[in-house]
């Protein structure tokens, strides 16, 4: 496998897992400590630097009360993967969303957001933010 490929996933995993620690209001500290870890370990983790085996994987999902297979939810399927010239066309990526949404400001927005109760306030949120966004570009 191409280390574009691997380094990737790497990142898409590391996402999801900055994702969920955020939604559960915890800290690369506190993550660290429960597996034994410095959270310099967790920064590289959730940056795809590092590529977290197997074990440390199952750990992580046990902590974060989620199951392994959410890590991988938003790859591309990879089957082929190996043709001849399948490899750029496959290389998954973290897309912007995924980048946002794990971000400290994109956890406040959607925390806020769920807040909201009245259905058309948060509609007129959404055309806001969308008036906005072609202002913008």
């Amino acid at each position: 496998m191409p280390k574009l490929m691997k380094k990737n996933i790497d990142a898409h995993i590391g996402s999801r897992l900055r994702l969920r620690r955020l939604m559960l209001g915890m800290s690369q500290e506190a993550l660290g400590e429960y597996l034994s870890i410095t959270f310099q370990q967790v920064q590289k983790y959730e940056k795809g630097n590092n590529r977290i085996s197997a074990s440390t994987l199952y750990y992580i999902a046990r902590i974060l009360d989620v199951p392994v297979d959410y890590f991988y939810e938003g790859l591309p399927i990879l089957e082929n993967a190996y043709g001849p010239g399948m490899m750029e066309e496959t290389t998954p990526s973290v897309t912007p969303y995924l980048s946002f949404v794990s971000s400290a400001e994109g956890l406040e927005l959607n925390q806020a957001f769920v807040r909201i109760r009245s259905s058309s306030m948060r509609r007129s949120i959404i055309s806001l933010v969308n008036e906005v966004a072609n202002l913008a570009a």
